[in-house]
């Protein structure tokens, strides 16, 4: 989970979040931050120390790859992948996805971390951005629990005349009080309130609501 950049769009799009790294500097950037998940310090090749169908979904960001390297005489890579998705699998609800975004050093590298997590009972496969460019390329291993269902499609990979190249627009530009999903922008005074709502939900204290929730200081002279 890393300093938890991530979990703050999972906490806003309404979901509870565990999340686990291997460095304790991570972490405390992320209890710093305040995220709304909780953390735990983990070795994933260690294992996913969780009960059996806890977890709805997985979401990993470039994390994956790092099993594949021995940094121990006692770490063997296929041992380890297969600890992990084998425990992954346990951990996930029956029906649930995981999604794990990865930077293969090479085809041998995406073959062994495929065929780990086949071998730990999961269906799906590799789903690739932007395939042909260099900057862009993104893998994805797209997984299922239980009941197998269709992979997404990789993005940039049709651009054939007359069909639009689905790529994120980048703008500079601010928009206030709620974005194009109608959801409130982060910072704002909505999107502060909505937060400690979600906080006190949790059971967590927060500070009461005042007229000053959200104001901006004024630039020092």
């Amino acid at each position: 989970c890393g300093s938890g950049l991530s979990g703050d769009y999972i906490s806003d799009e309404g979901h509870y979040w565990i999340g686990m790294d291997i460095s304790p500097a991570m972490l405390d950037v992320a209890m710093e931050r305040e995220v709304e998940g909780d953390l735990l310090l983990a070795d994933m090749g260690h294992g996913i120390p969780f009960r059996p169908g806890m977890f709805d979904g997985c979401i990993s960001i470039s994390a994956v790859q790092w099993l594949c390297n021995a940094d121990k005489k006692s770490h063997s890579p296929p041992k380890r992948l297969y600890r992990f998705f084998s425990t992954l699998y346990t951990a996930l609800a029956r029906g649930s996805r995981a999604v794990l975004q990865l930077y293969p050093e090479n085809s041998e590298q995406l073959e062994l971390i495929t065929a780990q997590a086949m071998r730990a009972g999961f269906t799906g496969g590799m789903v690739v951005d932007y395939p042909n460019s260099a900057k862009a390329k993104k893998f994805f291993l797209c997984l299922f629990v239980g009941t197998p269902g269709p992979l997404p499609k990789g993005l940039g990979t049709e651009c054939a005349d007359g069909e639009e190249l689905h790529q994120a627009k980048f703008t500079n530009e601010r928009t206030r009080f709620r974005n194009i999903k109608g959801k409130s922008v982060k910072k704002s005074r909505d999107w502060i309130l909505e937060k400690k709502e979600r906080r006190r939900r949790q059971g967590k204290e927060v500070r009461a609501d005042t007229k000053y929730t959200g104001r901006k200081r004024r630039p020092r002279f």
